[in-house]
């Protein structure tokens, strides 16, 4: 009997461990921001590209103004955007930071809207999970955790 108890434990553990990697969100003052998550690079000389949903369910603007990875992974993020220049697309950063407006949501997602992160200290692998500190302009600080792992299926974020 102990045994079979110690199989669904692992079983339940398991799954939980699974679904947290492809569901989670965090709250800060009226912001959500729904599963943060990054590609995985072929080298540490790649750029890594991270990506979220935030929404703003308050009243006010709110401005996403810095992004500080956990040294243990990056040496400094920025927030881009790609711009079409003539016809090409070129990837810039965000001056000023990333507006988030009242009552409505900003969805970084590959080819639009994203964090660059830069000086990678490794590869980033398919199941890593790494910390970012996210920086609002009225909400403050939070920590959330980026999974690593392939594009969605339509190449956009997760909705949860």
């Amino acid at each position: 009997m102990k045994h079979v108890f110690a199989i669904l434990a692992a079983g339940l553990l398991t799954l939980a461990a699974a679904a947290a990697t492809h569901a989670h969100g965090y709250r800060i003052g009226d912001l959500r921001i729904e599963h943060p998550w990054a590609r995985p690079t072929v080298t540490e000389r790649t750029p890594g590209a991270a990506y979220f949903v935030v929404t703003n369910r308050g009243a006010s603007d709110d401005r996403l103004v810095e992004v500080r990875p956990h040294p243990d992974f990056a040496g400094r993020a920025e927030i881009h955007t790609h711009i079409d220049e003539g016809g090409i697309m070129r990837m810039r950063e965000v001056e000023g930071g990333l507006v988030i407006p009242a009552g409505q949501e900003v969805a970084l997602q590959p080819g639009g809207l994203h964090i660059m992160l830069y000086e990678l200290a490794a590869p980033l692998q398919v199941g890593d999970l790494h910390a970012m500190t996210l920086v609002f302009e009225r909400s403050g600080e939070i920590e959330v955790a980026f999974y690593v792992q392939h594009a969605p299926a339509g190449g956009g974020t997760h909705r949860h």
